[in-house]
């Protein structure tokens, strides 16, 4: 839960950053309530068991992949990056769990991982303030190495965040079905698991594509969170297990609470 924290302290921090510089949209801010938000949602993460958090980045991947086709490289497609910070965290946990499984030193490991997510948080968190603090003056005054760079080269860190989302995601998939799957005893089993599920998701990302159309604002995000989470929620009371269905509220919670600090990034990437 801590890595998949962290993992989405550092997306948004730097999308912080991009978007002051492009826009200086992220003037106010309250920073005494970063480690608050990492740690609620570090809480969230490790309740969700790894059922429903590879659920839930199954279904995120379908949605970014039908929202890239459709919109191809717009303006509204950057709002992913505001609205995937719990799928993000889910994907990182989904990809330790996988990968570290049977693992011989599998706490050190993880032990390592966690260290080293939150040093790149709190540099990430640090590289933030600056930039909202003295990246106007030290760019003009071009003295500050940090400020020049980012004034020459911060136009690229939407291509490396989609770069970096991409191979997180990519992994986290594959560890989503293997964990998915070893829950099955049998072909049939899996069938009747995942043939409901193509449905349901196939009709989300429809539901997706069409809502943006229709309506607009901060309102929209979370009635797509609703939805989102509600379709998972009956899906599981089919075919899931009780523990699955818990799992799934907690979820709720987790995109609520991302989206209630995502709040000031949509309205950038809407102006941007």
């Amino acid at each position: 839960g801590l890595v998949g924290a962290c993992a989405v302290s550092v997306l948004c921090s730097l999308l912080k950053v991009y978007l002051y510089i492009q826009c200086e949209a992220m003037r106010a801010q309250r920073w005494a309530l970063e480690p608050l938000h990492v740690a609620v949602l570090t809480g969230l993460l490790a309740l969700v068991g790894s059922r429903v958090a590879a659920l839930v980045v199954l279904e995120f991947s379908l949605r970014a992949v039908s929202t890239g086709l459709s919109l191809g490289k717009g303006a509204r497609s950057g709002q992913l990056y505001p609205l995937c910070q719990y799928s993000l965290g889910c994907g990182v946990s989904c990809g330790l769990s996988f990968l570290l499984e049977g693992a011989p030193h599998r706490t050190c490991n993880l032990g390592l991982a966690a260290g080293l997510a939150g040093l790149l948080a709190t540099y990430a968190r640090r590289l933030t303030r600056h930039v909202c603090a003295l990246y106007e003056l030290h760019s003009r005054a071009q003295y500050c190495g940090v400020c020049i760079l980012l004034l020459a080269a911060g136009h690229g860190i939407p291509r490396l965040l989609r770069n970096a989302l991409a191979v997180t995601f990519a992994v986290a998939d594959l560890a989503a079905v293997a964990l998915i799957n070893r829950d099955f005893l049998s072909t049939a089993e899996a069938v009747r698991f995942w043939t409901p599920l193509t449905i349901c998701y196939t009709l989300l990302v429809i539901y997706m594509q069409e809502e943006p159309r229709q309506s607009g604002g901060g309102r929209a995000a979370y009635q797509t969170v609703l939805v989102r989470m509600g379709g998972l929620f009956i899906l599981l009371l089919t075919v899931g297990r009780w523990s699955d269905v818990l799992h799934v509220l907690v979820s709720l919670l987790g995109e609520l609470w991302c989206l209630l600090r995502a709040g000031a990034m949509l309205e950038a990437c809407r102006r941007q």
